[in-house]
């Protein structure tokens, strides 16, 4: 009898509201910080912007039928916060709610849980006027927010996220410039939004909590994670080092964004290392931060092999046999495995994956159809190497491919392809990819095609380097 991944298990596709919707001034809709970054001159590809995107806004309805065809149980998405609060604080637009709501009704109605991530990257352009996170006032912004979405759909919304991926909005956004808003302030202003949006994290927690009964709550961070390139005990301690040890004065490590939420504690050197670029934390405000969750969302593409050395852990960088994706990231599927291990071991959480997947060249051949087999192949690597992890008595709750459709994708505007369905951005023609066939079987069968042909083993891969 071939393995199947347990009852319950949620079978999804991810989405972020600025990537998809388009609408972007319609219905009372006010401005986020994408809307106004894409008119920035060489910050976007080809100048691309979201203010179509894939007009989900409009057809909303026939994007969810898409979704019912693939047999998928769980949809992963984001609200816009400008959407519904314009201004980011005060007056709400009704408009902008009713949209969620009708969402959300037609995924119940589909049987697809709802998995609700607040803020996907967009904040509001009237509160980044403001200084956006900052201001010591943005966790109280976000708060409201929360609490607006949470009594409106905490009814039907039982799995809530705070916020996707900070490492991404603050480092490229605050830091490095290259993101939305677009700031160069330095480690000081980084540093400084970050303890807002940790500060903004706990607030919102407490929000959906009391406005909305029997839910769960926790967000999705980028799944930094080591592989150990041999599995011995030195190595596998090196990649856990590298994941989570703080030794570098940099930008880019995990600890420096969960050790507070998730720890309750600043990590380790954090004060030595940033020493006058960080701000101070007090014993309360920590006690904010570090809310009880219910699951960590982990967005999982690739990782670095690590093997132990003679001062710490050191990053394999040669090795072949994995080419690039579309998005110039190498593909690690046995990654994903020790992703959940590495983060349950640490914080203890149940997991469920919402983002994974990879960009490729696709595009609609001559008999109508999208013909993605290196996606087909990869994805199958990655489902193997979760399935160990699970197999291995790790709690590992669902699944979220990213994404559901081709979008917008921020800086790579309509150059990458990650969907399960391809999206002709002129006539937004909808095309299911093979890839949408083979995770139809793969939902079908409770995993049990993952295996069509062959024997389960653990994922073991070998490494010429």
């Amino acid at each position: 009898m071939k393995p199947r991944f347990p009852d319950g298990f949620l079978w999804g596709v991810s989405s972020a509201a600025y990537q998809i919707e388009g609408a972007y001034n319609e219905d009372g809709k006010g401005l986020s910080v994408w809307d106004t970054f894409t008119e920035r001159p060489d910050k976007i590809i080809q100048k691309a912007d979201g203010k179509v995107a894939c007009d989900h806004y409009h057809r909303m309805e026939s994007d969810v039928t898409l979704m019912s065809q693939i047999g998928v149980n769980a949809y992963r998405f984001s609200t816009a916060w400008s959407r519904v609060i314009p201004a980011g604080f005060g007056e709400v637009n009704e408009q902008g709610l009713a949209f969620y709501d009708r969402l959300v009704d037609q995924l119940c109605a589909a049987g697809i849980e709802p998995l609700l991530t607040l803020y996907h990257w967009d904040l509001p352009q009237a509160l980044s006027d403001r200084g956006g996170w900052l201001n010591p006032d943005s966790p109280k912004w976000f708060a409201d927010y929360a609490a607006l979405m949470s009594e409106r759909l905490g009814d039907r919304v039982k799995h809530w996220m705070t916020f996707n991926e900070q490492v991404c909005f603050l480092s490229g956004g605050y830091l490095e410039g290259w993101h939305a808003p677009g700031f160069s302030q330095g480690y000081r202003g980084l540093l400084l939004a970050n303890k807002h949006v940790q500060l903004a994290h706990g607030l919102g927690c407490q929000a959906i909590r009391a406005g909305a009964s029997a839910v769960k709550v926790g967000m999705a961070p980028v799944a930094i994670a080591g592989i150990p390139i041999e599995e011995t005990a030195e190595c596998i301690e090196a990649a856990r080092a590298f994941t989570f040890d703080l030794t570098k004065h940099e930008n880019w490590h995990t600890s420096i964004y969960l050790e507070p939420v998730l720890e309750g504690r600043l990590p380790a050197n954090f004060e030595k290392l940033f020493a006058g670029e960080a701000p101070e934390y007090s014993t309360e405000e920590l006690k904010l931060m570090h809310q009880p969750l219910d699951f960590l969302g982990l967005n999982f593409y690739n990782g670095p092999y690590i093997k132990a050395g003679e001062n710490g852990p050191e990053e394999v960088t040669t090795r072949v046999g994995y080419p690039p994706e579309g998005q110039y990231w190498k593909s690690t599927p046995e990654g994903l495995y020790w992703a959940v291990r590495l983060y349950a071991e640490r914080y203890g959480l149940p997991a469920i994956i919402t983002e994974n997947g990879l960009s490729c060249q696709d595009w609609v051949a001559l008999d109508g159809r999208v013909h993605d087999a290196p996606r087909i192949d990869a994805l199958t690597r990655y489902l193997l190497a979760l399935y160990r992890a699970v197999d291995e008595g790790f709690d590992v709750q669902g699944y979220s491919h990213w994404t559901f459709m081709d979008n917008f994708e921020w800086g790579e505007g309509y150059r990458q392809r990650f969907g399960l369905v391809h999206v002709e951005f002129v006539s937004q023609v909808r095309t299911l990819k093979d890839s949408a066939y083979w995770y139809q079987r793969v939902i079908a069968t409770q995993g049990e095609s993952l295996w069509d042909g062959g024997e389960y083993k653990p994922t073991q891969v070998s490494h010429r380097y």
